[in-house]
């Protein structure tokens, strides 16, 4: 079967965010590895940043790194990571999370295709869309 998860690139803090991400929605963090832990020399600037992360989210991965001097970090544009919860108070929970230091688009509210969906832009500038109980399927 194909996998479709999805990789983010952070600018030097990727560990701070993998871990509150894992705090937030519950998983599980299988790896967290930095650049001069790998077998391959450490690229230049690239000493205590995270070469690969990695957490489990129910059967998913949210998988992340840093990026190194080399190739500057430009920012998170052009897309949304969704994310879908059972319950209307569950996305709310997580909505608010997310919402803590960052920037709300749009508030976690009743859509006609949602019970419960809202935008953020959390406070290390990954953008969210967030959904919680009972939808139409699109």
């Amino acid at each position: 079967m194909n996998e479709l998860d999805t990789y983010l690139f952070f600018d030097g803090n990727c560990a701070e965010a993998m871990r509150f991400y894992e705090r937030t929605f519950g998983g599980k963090l299988e790896a967290l590895m930095k650049f001069d832990e790998g077998p391959a020399p450490c690229p230049e600037g690239g000493a205590g940043r995270i070469m690969h992360a990695s957490l489990l989210i129910g059967p998913r991965r949210l998988l992340a790194s840093d990026t190194v001097p080399k190739y500057p970090h430009e920012g998170f544009k052009g897309f949304s990571v969704s994310l879908g919860f059972p319950t209307k108070a569950e996305a709310q929970r997580v909505f608010d999370a997310l919402a803590d230091g960052g920037k709300v688009m749009m508030p976690l509210q009743k859509t006609f295709w949602s019970e419960a969906f809202g935008m953020v832009t959390d406070r290390f500038g990954v953008p969210w869309m967030i959904g919680g109980g009972e939808h139409t399927k699109a």
